[in-house]
């Protein structure tokens, strides 16, 4: 961190004063590296470099000049860490080039006023340079704008601050606060960093930025040692089925036959686990259209040997005909779940009826599912309930503890097909870790493509199928009791914490004016 302190001093002030086009451009460019600091290269020091660099060059610009950084800095990041839709909705929907691009320009735009809004909010709140802006306003903003990003307009979590850190001391906060609790920490990190960096500061102050800086991440150190949960019994075998399914061929009429064939067979391999898992969707067609020939008979041979079979299949209700995105169980206690959180422009279209009549016109691909409700039984498989989610949303960590503390284990069946082989793939893995780690309870996670792993209580792989194969990931895991603290608080914490942050830091600014130490 000295080293980094070090670099962060030695920023012209040509760079970060108002109209220093080189301020603007090392904005981006911090943006862009912080990417570095998630998965697959998990370089976690990044993220609190990044973000204090941004700091740094916020000071002595104006509120709308700390906006434009901010905004290039948030652009950057979500240019260079979500480049993969374009593999969705180009190469695998084949939607035109001109509308993949100008789809993934509005999306990366929007993120990015987030750390735009941050950035500003931070200056307009602390006029000055110094503590309070940097230990205070900033941190607090950013933790309030990502959280905000988690659910506003349905919310689009990724690339969280708090991922980052999966690997680095700062997860110990996860049980305790979610991911934002780590993002806050990431941010005061940064803040941390750049008060002691900064030429002005004293050499006291200098020193007791850098005595916090290593209290937050100790404290993070020893909170990750804490067990808030336990085990609830022995561990259990279970299979979880890879068929990497190529996306292109997926829904091909001619792909059906060998598809179903291809899942029977991996199946019938591994009667001896007591629960195996199919990915989303890994049946290519309605459940009613498989049921009597297909599901019945494979759910005969699953009570003759004990075994309990999640399956990820789409289904029609033709009594209200509403479509869903599901995954149903059979054996020993068989219901359904119905996927809840719907991914805008991908699951679902909320346009008026005329978009969709252009969009059929223009021969665009598109889908509609129907919400599953926000709280549904859970499914009973291998003698215990599960906490099931449909691939997106493990990124909704405040959904996922719903379950909890009822059920003994999550599970997870995702398609990642859509987006290739690219960083989106770790990217969610190190998703459903941070989900495992904040709820305290194993995580089971069978996708199509990859990557299919067996995620331990605290957040840890213990087993893993290389992405882009086809076979069966079997081990163990053990069903678990108890509850975190972020599983009864949820983020309500840390939205008071930078709330309160926000305050004391308006108090203590008046104060100084009051007793005439600011102007």
């Amino acid at each position: 961190m000295s080293a980094a302190s070090v670099f962060l001093g030695a920023i012209p002030d040509g760079l970060r004063r108002h109209g220093g086009i080189a301020g603007d451009a090392l904005a981006a460019a911090a943006g862009a590296l912080l990417v570095l600091a998630f998965a697959p290269y998990a370089a976690y020091p990044l993220a609190i470099l990044c973000i204090a660099v941004l700091f740094r060059l916020l000071d002595g610009v104006s509120v709308r000049r700390a906006a434009w950084r901010g905004f290039l800095f948030g652009a950057a990041e979500f240019a260079c860490g979500i480049h993969w839709l374009y593999i969705s909705v180009h190469e695998v929907s084949g939607a035109p080039i001109w509308l993949t691009l100008l789809l993934l320009a509005a999306l990366v735009a929007v993120m990015a006023v987030y750390s735009a809004l941050a950035c500003a909010l931070g200056i307009w709140l602390a006029p000055r340079a110094g503590a309070a802006r940097w230990l205070l306003a900033l941190p607090a903003c950013w933790t309030l704008l990502e959280w905000l990003r988690g659910w506003f307009l349905t919310g689009f979590p990724w690339l969280s601050l708090g991922y980052s850190q999966i690997g680095s001391p700062l997860r110990g906060y996860a049980p305790v606060f979610g991911v934002f609790g780590i993002s806050l920490a990431v941010a005061l990190s940064a803040g941390l960093l750049a008060s002691a960096s900064a030429r002005h500061t004293r050499l006291r102050a200098r020193c007791a930025s850098l005595a916090v800086l290593a209290a937050v991440w100790s404290a993070g150190g020893l909170l990750a040692a804490v067990h808030w949960t336990h085990p609830a019994g022995a561990p259990v075998q279970v299979s979880l089925v890879q068929g990497n399914i190529p996306q292109s061929v997926k829904w091909d009429p001619q792909t059906f036959a060998p598809t179903l064939d291809l899942y029977r067979k991996l199946t019938a391999e591994h009667w001896s686990s007591r629960l195996i898992i199919w990915p989303e969707s890994a049946i290519p067609a309605y459940q009613d259209e498989v049921q009597q020939d297909y599901l019945d008979p494979l759910e005969k041979a699953a009570r003759a040997h004990g075994t309990d079979l999640l399956i990820g299949v789409p289904i029609h209700d033709w009594k209200t005909d509403a479509y869903y995105n599901s995954v149903i169980s059979l054996g020993g206690h068989d219901g359904v779940y119905d996927k809840y959180h719907l991914v805008p422009l991908a699951e679902y279209f909320p346009v008026p009826q005329w978009v969709r009549n252009w969009l059929e016109l223009m021969n665009l691909p598109y889908s509609d599912f129907s919400r599953g409700a926000a709280r549904q039984p859970l499914l009973q498989v291998a003698g215990y309930p599960a906490g099931v989610s449909i691939c997106y949303e493990d990124a909704f960590g405040n959904e996922i503890i719903r379950a909890l503390p009822q059920a003994a284990f999550l599970v997870n069946v995702s398609d990642d097909g859509w987006f290739g082989d690219s960083i989106a793939l770790p990217q969610h893995l190190e998703i459903a870790r941070m989900r495992a780690l904040e709820a305290g309870r194993y995580l089971l996670r069978a996708t199509n493509t990859g990557i299919t792993a067996i995620i331990d209580a605290a957040g840890h792989v213990v087993r893993t199928l290389p992405k882009d194969t086809r076979g069966v990931l079997t081990g163990t895991f053990t069903p678990y009791a108890g509850s975190t603290p972020y599983r009864w608080l949820g983020n309500f914490p840390v939205v008071s914490i930078s709330i309160g942050m926000l305050l004391v830091m308006r108090l203590w600014t008046g104060l100084r004016r009051r007793m005439g130490f600011a102007k």
